[in-house]
């Protein structure tokens, strides 16, 4: 008990003004900010690969299959964060047991598992079946058995049937690009709808979301693709990168408008709200807002692409400059995740002071579950390129 009251006086000596006795902590920590993170590299990656699928796009064909488990194995962990902040993993499959209409959790519990079961897994198994059925005959251990299982008995690998699954994979992509906006477009609703937070309450919030989830899919892709093009030791393709360089410059520049639009609306409307949000954006979210979201992971990631588009120097200084870029807008995009969760937190609902945050490293929601929580899904992906490497595919949609 001693310690609990600890606790509230090292909490009470970071408080600013006047705040209301249940906002000393912050009930939303780090692992809500790894939540819709993480969703929106799924959200994105996927969005690559439809890219190249659905539209056409024939220079991002490398990427294909790299986009397509990246996604698949983060979305694996997508929910674990969320998991780990309610601290009652057993009683989660309640969400499916006994449906709400009315909440959006319930909604998302759907949302995930069709977008997992259905557009996913769907996808991905018609664009390997035939690739399985001919891995099983060549193969050996625990590989034979995974892909003899995994054709459920359709070993079929003839041109007419390699057609229908490329025509049945086609109608999942296109099935899956409305469903990935749904899957992280939900995220911002959730904030967007919190009446009562008014650095939450915007319209905009799930456009944003889902915007600046297609940014960071699209870096996490583009550092996968070079990673592991590094790891093999075979070329880059530097059309490749070079066009998903250029479509994350028109996104990117996509989410800075809608991000910056909302910020003037918010200036021009000056509500009652704006004095507090003013002093906070100033204050506590000065570093994470001003430095590291908008100018180290928005203003220069745009500015290198935008000079690249009118001169583009050597592939050896090109590669160096993306995969930085790479870097940079995936932390940009974890602290614009940073000063929504965490920031629209640390001011009270009475207008007139502000709380503080300080995270920990050990426990639920610290910094070491943090950490795990990024680096399960790159051991996931590691082990799905083992199982079903997209550069050894016999066949390919046309």
């Amino acid at each position: 008990m001693e310690e609990h009251y600890q606790h509230l006086y090292e909490a009470l000596t970071q408080v600013d003004g006047y705040i209301y006795p249940n906002e000393i902590d912050l009930h939303w920590g780090l692992m809500i900010v790894l939540y819709p993170y993480i969703t929106g590299l799924v959200a994105g990656a996927f969005i690559l690969a439809s890219l190249e699928r659905v539209f056409n796009i024939k220079a991002l064909k490398p990427t294909y299959g790299l986009a397509l488990l990246t996604a698949l194995a983060f979305l694996f962990v997508a929910t674990l964060p969320l998991v780990s902040h309610l601290q009652h993993p057993f009683r989660s499959y309640e969400i499916f047991m006994t449906p709400n209409p009315t909440s959006a959790m319930a909604i998302f519990g759907f949302v995930y598992l069709w977008y997992l079961m259905v557009v996913l897994l769907l996808e991905i198994w018609f664009d390997y079946r035939r690739d399985f059925v001919i891995w099983s005959k060549t193969s050996t251990g625990f590989k034979k058995i995974f892909y003899k299982l995994i054709t459920l008995g359709i070993n079929e690998t003839d041109e007419k049937s390699a057609k229908l699954d490329d025509k049945l994979g086609y109608f999942v992509t296109v099935l899956g690009i409305p469903s990935a906006f749904l899957l992280h477009g939900y995220v911002g609703f959730i904030f967007g709808s919190i009446k009562a937070n008014p650095w939450w309450s915007t319209v905009l919030m799930p456009v944003i979301f889902l915007f600046s989830a297609m940014v960071s899919g699209i870096a996490l892709v583009m550092l996968v693709y070079m990673v592991v093009s590094w790891v093999r030791k075979v070329k880059i393709d530097m059309l490749c990168l070079d066009t998903i360089a250029k479509y994350l410059f028109y996104i990117l520049i996509i989410d800075f408008t809608l991000e910056s639009l909302d910020q003037i609306h918010r200036l021009y409307e000056a509500e009652e709200s704006f004095d507090i949000i003013k002093v906070l954006v100033g204050g506590k979210l000065n570093i994470t807002l001003i430095y590291m979201q908008v100018i180290f992971g928005t203003i220069i990631p745009l500015s290198i692409i935008g000079f690249f588009q009118i001169y583009k120097p050597s592939e050896k200084i090109r590669k160096i400059a993306y995969f930085f870029i790479g870097i940079i807008v995936l932390i940009g995009i974890f602290f614009m995740r940073w000063n929504v969760v965490i920031g629209g937190q640390l001011f009270s609902k009475s207008l007139s002071g502000f709380t503080s945050f300080k995270a920990v490293y050990s426990g639920m929601e610290g910094y070491l579950m943090s950490a795990v929580w990024l680096i399960l899904p790159l051991l996931i992906l590691t082990f799905l390129l083992w199982l079903m490497p997209p550069w050894k595919k016999v066949s390919t949609h046309e």
